[in-house]
């Protein structure tokens, strides 16, 4: 045999051993998963075993003690946000089989302060550039083109900084929150300061960046002064009406919080765009109009937006479902999936 066909026969020879080990270790792996599974049905059937660190009713970590389960049980269960568990049942030691999940641990205020306050940031650079750049074009960016940036930067900002801080972004969403207990109102100067400082740095950016273009990012009305505070007054309910769906009621689609509030600044945009600037937002006025030295009708802009956002967050809570009627709602619905 040629010292080539040696080496090919060899290397066949090799695949061949490899596969058969392969083969044998899946189904290796395969039969003590198997075991595995039926371990842990009986275990869960027998009432008297005692539970091991993996199984329902068991400590989460194996590092805790069977014998410490006093206690430690109940702090465990008190922990637990996905579950209810009845007084009898901790005290029998006859717990159902459950899901748990630990409370992610608290952010402290400093990083709340600062998420706000890049978010803030991001959010007038982003809106007021648009504008500048329209101003600067010759109108070449359109109301479309401003409504969709503005509204892409909301959802970003709220996507990226939404988990730490909520992402107001606004005062006006802030005071309301806080008026409806959603938002505790010893830390509301601190988010509104933030916001503040975070308008005034972006637009002196701006203003650097871009002089001598800045009275396109400055939101001046068009018409009258009681026709500008409507429109404010309605976009900003309009706003803060989605914003306390998607953020306060258990069954709207929290996961949707940035689409949905970024799809509504630029429906409000393309409403009053022409007409007010759609500002929705006191910071969003006062950082552009410091730097500008532009305050006309800035009164319009400070007052209108939080009277609209308060208006909206308690018109959607009064037509919300009370919670009870929404659990036996949400009952009604898994039955009928049951059926």
């Amino acid at each position: 045999m040629s010292p080539i066909k040696l080496t090919t026969f060899t290397a066949k020879r090799q695949k061949r051993e490899k596969l058969k080990l392969l083969l044998l270790l899946f189904f290796f792996f395969s039969s003590v998963c198997l075991g595995v599974m039926a371990d842990s049905e009986d275990v869960s059937s027998a009432p008297s075993t005692p539970a091991t660190p993996g199984t329902p009713g068991a400590p989460l970590f194996g590092g805790f003690k069977g014998e410490r389960s006093g206690n430690f049980r109940r702090s465990l269960l008190k922990s637990c946000r996905c579950f209810s568990v009845e007084a009898w049942a901790m005290e029998e030691g006859n717990l159902s089989t459950v899901t748990c999940s630990l409370s992610p641990p608290p952010v402290s205020l400093a990083r709340k302060v600062g998420a706000e306050f890049i978010g803030t940031l991001i959010l007038i650079f982003a809106g007021t550039a648009t504008g500048i750049v329209n101003q600067k074009t010759h109108g070449s960016e359109t109301l479309l083109g401003l409504a969709a940036s503005t509204g892409l930067a909301v959802m970003i900002v709220i996507l990226s900084t939404g988990h730490i801080s909520g992402a107001h972004l606004n005062p006006s969403v802030t005071i309301a929150f806080a008026a409806l207990k959603h938002f505790p109102w010893k830390q509301v100067p601190m988010y509104i300061g933030a916001q503040i400082m975070a308008s005034i740095c972006a637009a002196f950016a701006l203003k650097v960046i871009f002089h001598p273009f800045m009275g396109g990012g400055v939101t001046v009305p068009s018409g009258g002064y009681g026709q500008a505070f409507a429109l404010e007054f309605i976009i900003s309910f309009n706003l803060m009406f989605v914003v306390t769906a998607v953020a306060t009621d258990t069954r709207a689609v929290g996961e949707l919080a940035g689409i949905a509030v970024g799809a509504t600044v630029m429906l409000n945009i393309l409403i009053a765009g022409e007409t007010t600037g759609a500002s929705m937002n006191p910071v969003r006025t006062l950082g552009p109009a410091i730097a500008a030295n532009n305050y006309k009708a800035i009164w319009v802009y400070l007052t209108a937006p939080i009277f609209g956002a308060l208006s909206g967050a308690g018109v959607y809570s009064a037509v919300k479902l009370p919670e009870d009627e929404a659990a036996q709602e949400k009952s009604s619905a898994v039955r009928s999936l049951r059926r």
